[in-house]
């Protein structure tokens, strides 16, 4: 399983992003996709993942109201949707997948394939 992120970049405080996931390879092994990002020095954050069946979502307490997350079947793709982004959104952005388990939630050690990052800096 491949996953390749895209979509981030340079934005004022208050606008929006929209980042996606393109997911490759052996997608029938994949049940979840979640995003993560890392900010400078600090630890890695989940902050929403979707349900490959069913399409159910979490949300982090820090995102919810202005992050949304939604998948795209026809591109095999997850994307998020970030508005009224605000300076600490400042991070580079990670999307993952998990394989089957008793339960999902935004936990990074319970994913198993990673894509690269991609940055995303709010200015204020």
């Amino acid at each position: 399983v491949q996953l390749q992120a895209s979509g981030g970049g340079l934005v004022q405080a208050g606008g929006s992003l929209r980042l996606s996931c393109a997911v490759s390879g052996y997608s029938t092994a994949v049940y979840a996709i979640a995003w993560f990002r890392r900010a400078s020095g600090k630890e890695r954050e989940g902050l929403s993942c979707i349900m490959v069946s069913g399409g159910s979502t979490i949300y982090a307490d820090s995102v919810k109201d202005r992050f949304t997350i939604s998948r795209v079947d026809a591109q095999n793709t997850v994307e998020l949707q970030m508005d009224s982004l605000k300076p600490e959104d400042t991070a580079v952005y990670y999307c993952a997948a998990a394989g089957p388990r008793d339960s999902y939630g935004l936990d990074p050690n319970t994913f198993d394939f990673w894509g690269q990052g991609t940055q995303v800096t709010v200015s204020s």
